[in-house]
């Protein structure tokens, strides 16, 4: 009788194994995009939030300044009536940018984006080795999730997305049991996993 070769390729895997291995790799690209992503949107955010507390505190300070009385006679009547022009105008600017919407966007951006992290992540180390209809089922579903948050079409200035590379390649966002782990398995001491290439 003839074998039948319908449920696997030429090198030996069946059809569900290699749909397993391809969602386990796309769940993984995933995950590093979303890392990549999350960690740029949070370095922005400290940034953004330190331009709104100067927005919020630089009025307050021009307006008392602009109140003291020995400062006209230092600095003339008119250098203190353009600190209390821009004391009112700063108020203006920030109202008129919206900073303290892009601090909530960019902070529920953020967290979506790490949470999807996590998500991918469990998916291709675990998620991926039960049932393959399932784990498609999942993956379509998280991209669901990822499309909606790319929907906020977030644009952060290049200079985080450098800042934010030069992070994770630096190693700052490994998890202590992932690089024990690697030592272990470099060490032989366990069984390196198996990672989709």
């Amino acid at each position: 009788m003839a074998e039948d070769l319908r449920g696997q390729d030429t090198i030996g895997m069946s059809n569900d194994d290699r749909r397993r291995a391809e969602i386990s790799i796309e769940a993984l690209r995933q995950m590093e995009s979303c890392l990549y992503t999350s960690t740029m949107i949070y370095m922005w955010l400290r940034r953004v939030r330190w331009q709104h507390k100067i927005v919020t505190i630089a009025p307050i300070v021009l307006t008392a300044m602009a109140g003291f009385s020995f400062l006209a006679d230092r600095i003339g009547a008119e250098a203190v009536a353009v600190i209390a022009f821009l004391a009112t105008l700063i108020p203006s600017i920030a109202e008129a940018l919206d900073i303290q919407t892009h601090v909530n966007d960019l902070k529920s951006t953020a967290a979506s984006y790490k949470s999807l992290q996590d998500r991918f992540r469990q998916l291709a180390r675990i998620g991926a080795l039960g049932d393959v209809d399932d784990a498609q089922a999942r993956l379509g579903e998280l991209m669901d999730r990822l499309d909606a948050v790319r929907e906020a079409s977030m644009t952060p200035p290049e200079r985080y997305f450098e800042a934010a590379q030069k992070k994770i390649k630096a190693g700052h966002y490994d998890f202590t049991a992932d690089i024990a782990l690697r030592e272990a398995a470099s060490k032989g001491l366990v069984a390196p996993l198996d990672t989709p290439e």
